[in-house]
């Protein structure tokens, strides 16, 4: 009897954990699904009781075409000029060219997809928020901008004697507003409360003013030396002038940040490294005397070689020493090395890009962090009137001038480069431009990135150029071909423009939210009224099952459609017919004289194969759908396979926790509450 009793008391326990579970993952869907509310509570801590708690992320929810406005085009690849067999590689290139085009359009979560109908090869474009359509179109169909631009010396203009003025009126109206605003923290007032009134920072001002947790390499060294000194809760006493502006902080927590060690190193670089300007090895000899002077080195004679040896001319003068660094602030190849090796100890040859290292661990420390909130009062600066001077000015010759492109290799390195083949006034304008910038770089930009910067060496005047880079072959190809096409891979035609209103969105996410909202209340209150108490634990686990459904959705990036909440609304009705099926089925076993606990049991174990067997024929029709449906197809799909796989543990462990939980509570038999029934009256 006592081994039973101790049995029965382990189970109870295990059935609160899980009840216990179930409302920490409620609580925390919730919070992230709408974290303005808990943010409210934990600024309102903070202030009350100066814990420094972290502050939810408060990430949107990504809204799709539908939902937010924008245009959806579509446009058909002309493939006929392209054997079949390399059709669809060509077809993926002109989706990757107007990706990326897009992407520099500025638009937020844009979509770019191809689709096969029958022998056409499409691409579908859809630009949510986008405002005008002709300018989106007119880069997705232009052809790829191949600039040179050379180093702009014209001196900057300098202000004028109005600006001057107007600029210090703002900056000192901006100390007027800074001083009100820390006169009114040093009197008590909430700090949030001025946070919301004078802060001029957006990332910061929704959350309190709350910054997160400030290191030593971050972008705001004055904040940081201020803070270093402080305690938690301490509000800074004077205005702190930094780049941005006057700022008024409140210091929170602190913790271990990132790792810093400090190193030196002699560096030996060889013919085609990078940055190797005085090439004295080739890479077979650089390597063999990195690894002389690794086998020579000590800690006593370090400095001497590497002033002797090295190739760096920022380091070599201080022998070698590159001072303190965190990862990510040095190339991947070097920092493995440096931040594995113990200090004092003397690692390499490292090869990386540059050439090969020989590195000397000096010292490794770990840096604090700390929370801060901030009031910023921003000010202005001679940039803020006179943008600084762009470091690059066109030269007149683009890809207009290109003749030809193919891809070619240095014959000294080996190295993939592609060769360009200007024409005629091509060829007159590359001699004139590297004649007067001999010594100096001239710059390749492509789509307005700069993908090669080569010094001129001596002036060309076959009108021929190379462009180096550290892309592959295929790389290399696939920028030949799309310069030799002159546009994309392959022509494209706009063949459907579509512009949906931002207003018609709002007003459909408005009626669907009202809609879904309105069948979860009619489903809430069928569920009490049919089934009763467990009714009721379904309308709990109904209640989780939304909280997770948005959570999941906005924590992977979902892209929100009206077709995708149709999915959630559809899940939801599926979410409750698996309750069904496990009540009427408890509802069976009570009336063939089972007990309570006995008939929950049986309804939850004889109604899983039909919820397993239903629920995975949904989700084998998703998966179609996502591989060959449409885009809102497949949002649809998406949201309806989140929902399917969230349904079935709300329904199987949410509600079941929920049942064991409640049945000790009540006579072996159940009762009314209990589907209304009553041993014997149906015998």
């Amino acid at each position: 009897m006592a081994v039973q009793h101790k049995t029965k008391v382990n189970v109870r326990s295990k059935i609160r954990w899980g009840i216990t579970g179930l409302l920490a993952l409620l609580l925390l869907a919730g919070s992230y699904d709408a974290p303005v509310y808990l943010n409210k509570v934990i600024n309102k801590a903070n202030d009350t009781i100066h814990l420094g708690l972290p502050l939810m992320p408060e990430k949107g929810f990504n809204l799709g075409l539908d939902l937010q406005g924008g245009a959806h085009l579509v446009y058909q690849a002309d493939v006929s000029n392209i054997v079949d067999s390399e059709r669809g590689t060509a077809v993926e290139g002109v989706r990757d060219v107007i990706e990326r085009r897009v992407n520099g359009f500025g638009v937020s979560e844009p979509i770019v997809q191809t689709n096969k109908v029958g022998a056409d090869y499409r691409i579908i474009v859809e630009l949510p928020g986008i405002t005008d359509v002709k300018e989106a179109i007119k880069m997705i169909g232009g052809t790829p901008i191949l600039e040179f631009k050379e180093q702009n010396t014209e001196p900057a203009r300098e202000l004028t004697a109005e600006e001057k003025k107007d600029l210090d009126t703002f900056n000192i109206e901006a100390k007027k507003k800074a001083e009100e605003a820390l006169k009114k923290v040093k009197q008590g007032t909430d700090f949030a409360s001025v946070v919301a009134e004078y802060s001029e920072d957006t990332l910061s001002k929704n959350n309190g003013g709350y910054m997160n947790f400030v290191g030593k390499n971050s972008p705001y060294p004055e904040l940081y030396d201020w803070v270093t000194s402080g305690y938690t809760g301490d509000i800074s006493p004077q205005l702190l002038k930094s780049a941005e502006g006057y700022n008024i902080l409140k210091r929170g927590g602190e913790r271990d940040g990132e790792k810093e060690v400090k190193a030196s190193h002699i560096l030996i670089c060889y013919l085609g490294a990078q940055n190797c300007d005085a090439p004295v090895y080739n890479k077979e000899e650089a390597k063999a005397k990195a690894q002389e002077i690794y086998n020579q080195a000590n800690a006593n004679n370090f400095a001497d070689l590497a002033k002797q040896y090295s190739s760096d001319p920022g380091s070599k003068d201080k022998g070698g020493d590159l001072g303190s660094f965190i990862k990510g602030m040095m190339i991947t190849e070097f920092e493995d090395a440096v931040f594995n090796a113990q200090v004092g100890q003397i690692v390499g040859p490292v090869e990386t890009a540059f050439g090969f290292h020989v590195i000397y661990k000096t010292g490794e420390d770990t840096t604090k962090e700390y929370e801060i909130s901030r009031i910023l009062v921003r000010t202005k600066t001679e940039a803020d009137i006179i943008p600084p001077q762009d470091q690059w000015k066109s030269t007149g010759l683009s890809g207009k001038q290109l003749d030809r492109s193919e891809v070619v290799s240095d014959p000294q390195t080996g190295a993939v480069q592609v060769s360009l083949q200007f024409d005629n006034e091509g060829k007159e304008l590359f001699a004139q431009i590297t004649e007067r910038n001999v010594g100096n770089p001239v710059a390749i930009f492509l789509d307005g990135q700069p993908i090669s910067v080569p010094n001129v060496n001596e002036p060309i005047r076959d009108g021929r150029a190379v462009i180096s880079g550290s892309f592959d072959l295929v790389e290399a190809k696939l920028l030949s071909q799309r310069l030799n096409a002159g546009a994309l891979p392959v022509p494209v035609e706009l063949v459907s423009q579509q512009t949906v209103g931002a207003t018609l969105g709002a007003e459909s996410l408005a009626k669907s939210l009202k809609a879904g909202l309105i069948g979860i209340m009619i489903v809430m209150i069928f569920m009490i009224i049919y089934y009763r108490l467990p009714g009721l634990l379904a309308v709990l686990a109904l209640a989780l099952y939304a909280s997770l459904t948005l959570a999941i959705s906005k924590l992977i990036g979902v892209t929100l459609t009206l077709s995708g909440i149709a999915g959630v609304v559809m899940s939801i009705g599926m979410a409750v017919d698996a309750n069904v099926l496990i009540f009427e089925r408890m509802k069976e076993e009570l009336r063939s004289g089972k007990s309570l606990k006995a008939a929950g049991e049986e309804g939850f174990l004889r109604a899983w194969p039909s919820i397993r067997d239903s629920n995975l024929s949904t989700l084998l029709s998703c998966v179609v759908l996502i591989m060959f449906g449409t885009s809102f197809v497949q949002g649809f799909a998406i949201t309806l396979t989140i929902g399917v796989l969230v349904s079935m543990f709300t329904a199987i462990m949410a509600t079941r926790t929920m049942m064991r939980f409640v049945v000790p509570w009540f006579r072996e038999n159940g009762n009314w509450l209990f589907l209304g029934y009553k041993k014997g009256e149906n015998n």
